[in-house]
């Protein structure tokens, strides 16, 4: 991570217990720029332990970037997820973050 994806402007923030210790959710980030969305937040990763999750992290991490890309001047929050049943808590979590399905994700494989 800091060898490749931090110079390339990924960004790290945790959520922590209130008594100290070891991470329980953490949300990797870009600022990028593009012709069609302008300077966005792009979400590279979002994930909370097993333990920890049903408590508000992830939310909390949303809200956290997203008053952050205002805060950059960002038009938008943006993000890819799977699809599956095993996503359906995750995407809860998107659209109850006022989150948008606005495009397919295409890839090929090499």
């Amino acid at each position: 991570m800091n060898r490749i994806q931090r110079p390339e402007g990924y960004r790290l923030v945790a959520a922590l217990p209130a008594n100290g210790g070891e991470a329980v959710g953490v949300a990797g980030f870009r600022v990028t720029n593009n012709l069609v969305d302008g300077l966005h937040l792009y979400v590279d990763d979002l994930s909370t332990l097993p333990n920890a999750r049903r408590r508000g992290l992830g939310g909390r991490l949303m809200t956290w970037m997203r008053e952050e890309a205002e805060r950059l001047g960002c038009a938008s929050v943006q993000l890819d997820s799977a699809v599956g049943p095993e996503r359906t808590e995750a995407h809860r979590l998107y659209f109850n973050h006022r989150l948008a399905i606005a495009a397919f994700h295409f890839e090929r494989a090499l």
